[in-house]
């Protein structure tokens, strides 16, 4: 497998986003960034989706430095992290075995892991199996890719979209397309989100992520996923849910993961107002006063 990588330059005077770059190296001869503000008592670990990368949570990272320890990965093909050159190489377990990697690296434990999209995807499985690890769980507009339940309009839509576009797909202006609100989305913002891809030939993660969602039974990751959905059923570490109120991709999902799993029960029923998918862009300080809130209730 060869890989892409961004030069640095890319990244330099991004808004709100001056955090330190750190690297993993992979056995796969890949270097993997993420976020360490490494200060703080409880260690937060959040999860991108695509296209996104770590730039997204920057809002609830600077609220949340200093207090805690806020860690975030970039997945393969996305931000700072090295690229896989070919749309073939990407599949839900290359992807999954690197982040159960990244965790087993840096032995991260007594995590609060916050998932997103397709830090969800991947996460929410991560997190049954190394359950060991994981102290807290928020799960914001995500799902579970098991491919026996339909994936709705919203998103074959969306993957209708990506099919038809592939690697012409710019992550800046798809970005901008979901704030439909009062949001101001600069072009500042749109030239950071696009900023890990010099050109197409980077964005080969970009065109592969969305196809490869579970959305039938034998896909990659379908039997992972159905597996956690069935141990969800009798998860004991506490779980916060809160979606936004403005995603057709993810609307309702929210009600399926509060009635699965069993602690989420015991957390109030947050909805992030005024938010599209990428909650995170709209509301980062919101989001993160719920999670501060949250790790403050089950210390």
């Amino acid at each position: 497998m060869e890989f892409l990588r961004t030069p640095d330059e890319h990244f330099e005077d991004l808004p709100d986003y001056d955090f330190e770059p750190h690297y993993l190296d992979l056995s796969n001869g890949a270097r993997l960034h993420y976020i360490d503000t490494q200060e703080g008592d409880e260690c937060i670990v959040m999860l991108h989706g695509e296209p996104s990368w770590s730039f997204l949570y920057r809002h609830v990272i600077n609220e949340l430095k200093g207090k805690y320890r806020c860690i975030a990965p970039d997945l393969l093909g996305f931000g700072r992290s090295d690229k896989p050159i070919e749309i073939a190489d990407h599949s839900f377990d290359f992807h999954y075995q690197v982040l159960a990697a990244f965790l087993i690296e840096l032995d991260l434990t007594n995590i609060t892991l916050v998932v997103q999209d397709w830090g969800g995807i991947l996460g929410l499985p991560l997190a049954i199996e190394y359950q060991d690890r994981i102290k807290r769980l928020v799960i914001m507009n995500t799902g579970l890719g098991t491919g026996d339940i339909p994936l709705g309009e919203g998103f074959m839509a969306w993957q209708n979209l990506v099919k038809r576009v592939g690697r012409k797909l710019e992550p800046g202006r798809l970005m901008r397309r979901s704030f439909e609100n009062e949001y101001e989305f600069t072009d500042e913002i749109a030239t950071a989100y696009d900023a890990p891809f010099p050109d197409a030939s980077y964005r080969a993660g970009v065109a592969a992520m969305p196809l490869l969602v579970p959305s039938e039974t034998d896909m990659g990751g379908a039997e992972r996923s159905r597996a956690a959905r069935e141990a969800f059923k009798s998860w004991d570490k506490p779980t916060l849910v809160m979606f936004s109120d403005q995603d057709p991709v993810t609307r309702g999902v929210d009600r399926f993961f509060r009635k699965l799993i069993p602690t989420a029960q015991n957390e109030p029923e947050i909805t992030i107002e005024g938010a599209g998918h990428f909650l995170q862009e709209e509301k980062g300080a919101e989001i993160a006063e719920y999670i501060a809130a949250f790790i403050e209730r089950n210390p």
